[in-house]
């Protein structure tokens, strides 16, 4: 079985795969882990993207300058909509590779725009780690560094909390303490240890 999980900048993502992979031994494949293995040095699309934005977007040492092209697609729609084009499908190829070969029980596949694209295909339920729109701003900030009015123009090219939960067959409440966050993590760790079983 295969989990597909998002949720909006600064939802806490990363924290409840960390949980599912460390404290339960599930697999974990992010999405975010493999956009960064299709634009390293010497990959086709590296070049593609180099050809297209220009030079400006590598590093002095070939590899992307990920903060810079991040700039870029967030103010300009057009931008975005051709580079997902390019590395979308590169990703879900990936995705979809590995998430055949997992041996844990279920796998867990984390992707930012699971629910934006196709990436929906690749999996059998939806898990969305849902939290305030203030408290992902103020992670977020925290996090990145970044201006409170950046993490905003950021959230507003996203779906929106209610298209998330729209689309959940499961949600977590990340509002809350680690030790409630574990606790939501393990219940639904059980659910789909038991949804397994019953397919066999």
């Amino acid at each position: 079985m295969k989990i597909g999980l998002t949720g909006g900048i600064g939802s806490g993502k990363s924290l409840v795969s960390d949980i599912f992979q460390q404290q339960h031994d599930i697999t974990v494949i992010d999405a975010d882990l493999l956009a960064r293995e299709v634009v390293m040095p010497g990959q086709p699309a590296l070049e593609k993207i180099a050809g297209h934005f220009g030079d400006a977007i590598l590093q002095t040492d070939g590899f992307l300058d990920r903060r810079t092209l991040r700039d870029i697609i967030f103010t300009a729609p057009a931008a975005k909509e051709w580079l997902e084009q390019l590395l979308h499908p590169l990703i879900n190829q990936r995705a979809a590779a590995q998430l055949e070969i997992v041996e844990s029980p279920y796998a867990i596949f984390t992707s930012p725009l699971l629910l934006e694209g196709t990436q929906t295909r690749l999996v059998n339920r939806v898990l969305v780690i849902d939290a305030p729109e203030a408290m992902q701003i103020a992670r977020a900030s925290l996090r990145d560094g970044s201006t409170g009015e950046k993490i905003q123009r950021i959230m507003a090219t996203q779906l929106s909390r209610e298209e998330r939960l729209a689309q959940a067959d499961d949600i977590i409440h990340n509002h809350g303490t680690l030790t409630d966050l574990q606790q939501q993590v393990a219940q639904l760790h059980e659910f789909y240890v038991s949804l397994v079983q019953e397919q066999f």
